[in-house]
């Protein structure tokens, strides 16, 4: 009797031990929690680059975000700007490009070869301390999912998804990049032959960009970006925007309870940029929302 107990008073204890444990770690454990790494892993490694999707990678995203342009020649590019930031750019000459003149560094007015000339990783970032330097360029995109899709077979793991953001305005188009539905086409087309259209999420401040794919690709996901100054309901986006997107993704700063539960309520995910501190991904975590996009993946260790 007393040895039946001790067993039942031991295996309480275990039980409540095992419980705090599951609590502690709810957050990291839950699953369908999509970890997104920004520009795949800005605060760490050069943007929008392979090693970038590699680091995060091994840090366990389940997302790879990312940025696209339009090289005159036709071919989608990772790149945040559609021409060469002053930040992070050195030239084939070796010189650091001046800010005075990124813009004229109009990558919808060069051709790939001219594109991948420029370093985009050597430079010391003056925001990211922790940033490895390395020697790299631009890469396309149909380079880069081959090399990510070769590295997770490579480990064993399953391949991430991707969230691929067109970088248009309509003040720009025909100067920087092309209208809405060229650039569409040119990269769901590299996401068709790359047989990854399910794991794609394409994602806009240009409603234009969602509007097309909407129509054009309703099984494709999107993610309608939305920026800390717009003061817009989140009813009067969604007119604007004339659906309902796959995911709502504001500024973090815009998000609290009352939001999480309007774009549940419309079947909607919500996943903020850029959250790039540990208490703030447990506040959001905690508040319920379905995605982090953030510079550090390491934060999620």
């Amino acid at each position: 009797m007393n040895r039946t107990k001790d067993a039942l008073k031991l295996l309480t204890v275990l039980l409540l031990v095992l419980g705090c444990h599951l609590t502690k770690h709810k957050f990291m454990d839950e699953p369908g929690f999509d970890i997104e790494g920004h520009r795949g892993s800005r605060g760490l490694m050069p943007e929008n680059t392979i090693p970038a999707m590699y680091k995060a990678i091994d840090l366990g995203v389940t997302t790879l975000e990312m940025d696209a342009v339009i090289t005159k020649d036709k071919q989608v590019v990772l790149s945040h700007e559609p021409f060469f930031n002053h930040e992070i750019t050195t030239k084939p000459d070796g010189s650091e490009v001046k800010k005075e003149e990124e813009r004229s560094l109009n990558i919808y007015q060069m051709s790939y070869a001219q594109v991948k000339q420029f370093d985009v990783g050597k430079k010391a970032h003056p925001r990211f301390e922790r940033q490895q330097k390395m020697e790299v360029s631009k890469p396309l995109l149909i380079d880069l999912i081959d090399s990510v899709e070769s590295y997770c077979k490579q480990k064993s793991i399953d391949a991430p998804g991707y969230n691929i953001e067109t970088k248009s305005l309509p003040l720009t188009d025909g100067t920087y990049h092309p209208a809405p539905g060229e650039f569409v086409e040119l990269l769901v087309g590299v996401a068709r032959s790359k047989g990854i259209l399910e794991r794609l999420i394409i994602q806009s401040f240009d409603f234009r960009t969602l509007q097309y794919v909407h129509a054009k690709y309703p099984s494709i996901k999107t993610a309608m970006l939305i920026e800390d100054f717009d003061k817009r309901s989140l009813e009067q986006q969604l007119k604007d925007l004339g659906f309902t997107p796959s995911i709502y993704s504001p500024a973090y700063s815009l998000v609290n309870g009352p939001l999480i539960e309007k774009c549940h309520q419309l079947n909607m995910k919500i996943i903020p940029w850029t959250v790039n501190d540990k208490p703030t991904i447990e506040r959001l975590r905690a508040l319920g929302v379905d995605g982090i996009i953030t510079d550090y993946p390491d934060l999620f260790r």
